[in-house]
């Protein structure tokens, strides 16, 4: 997902539903992001991200944010990655054509964004496993 938005070291990832912190993690420590923000609801999932975080050695890059991800401000954020089905993609469409930039990236694995244009749909083989990542671009994105 980090390779496909192309991440880099002026980006701000979002990861929204961070379960473990892995995105995050990877964006700060392989992508070299300036920052990464990893949002939750679960208090028990952020436990376990900033545990992995710490012993990854990004803390100062990493901020994790226990919130319901509709009412988080992601605003800064010129990456956006999700692993969310697509009714939770579809409730949070409003919401990035309102907060995000033009030319912010948002990645979505396995479920697309409906009534979006995809810049890229790559098909990732893992195993005998397929999966979808979908790659849109806000203002490219109709």
């Amino acid at each position: 997902m980090l390779e496909v938005a192309k991440v880099g070291e002026n980006d701000v990832v979002y990861d929204l539903g961070c379960g473990d912190g892995r995105i995050i993690i990877t964006a700060v420590k392989d992508f070299k992001a300036k920052k990464a923000v990893g949002v939750d609801i679960s208090e028990e999932r952020l436990k376990e991200a900033q545990q992995n975080a710490a012993q990854n050695g990004v803390m100062d890059k990493v901020e994790l944010r226990r919130n319901n991800f509709l009412d988080e401000n992601i605003s800064d954020a010129t990456v956006v990655t999700l692993f969310l089905l697509t009714n939770a993609n579809e409730m949070l469409k409003p919401k990035f054509e309102k907060e995000l930039k033009p030319g912010t990236r948002v990645v979505s694995h396995e479920f697309e964004m409906r009534g979006w244009k995809p810049k890229e749909i790559i098909k990732v083989e893992d195993g005998n496993m397929h999966h979808l990542v979908y790659l849109y671009v806000i203002g490219e994105h109709l």
